[in-house]
């Protein structure tokens, strides 16, 4: 398999108004859509269109319901190259929900890697927290010299 194009097609953010007291962080991949597209240009592979949908959701649990605070969610396209006859095996099986795993692990690597950063930019513009700890610098401790 190999990653032909990457793009973005909805990037969102929003928080909601009022105090920010989120109790649960939920990120979510979906492949919302895959089918075999025709390109020229690649004369022994099969050309897959993959549609996928990267969502970031803080919660607060108040009073036996959760209340959406806010959303970070990004949707977009990616085009792969498999070898001749591997992509139609690879959507057929995706319609039946039964995606290989050496598929689907280097595409979720591949979103994460294009949509953390812009999430945490943009986390950090609108006021919500960071999805994931980012790393920070602690005094030294005199005592065991660490």
């Amino acid at each position: 398999m190999q990653v032909i194009g990457f793009n973005f097609t909805k990037i969102k953010v929003e928080r909601n108004s009022g105090p920010l007291h989120p109790s649960t962080i939920n990120t979510n991949i979906e492949f919302v859509d895959m089918a075999q597209e025709n390109i020229s240009l690649l004369k022994d592979q099969d050309a897959i269109k993959i549609v996928f949908r990267f969502s970031v959701i803080y919660n607060e649990a108040s009073q036996k319901k959760e209340v959406k605070q806010g959303e970070a969610l990004f949707e977009g396209i990616i085009m792969i190259a498999t070898p001749r006859g591997q992509g139609k095996e690879l959507v057929k099986g995706w319609k039946k929900k039964d995606l290989a795993s050496e598929f689907q692990l280097p595409l979720f690597n591949l979103i994460l890697r294009k949509c953390t950063p812009k999430a945490l930019d943009l986390e950090d513009q609108v006021g919500l927290p960071t999805h994931i700890p980012l790393p920070h610098l602690s005094p030294k401790n005199e005592e065991n010299g660490k």
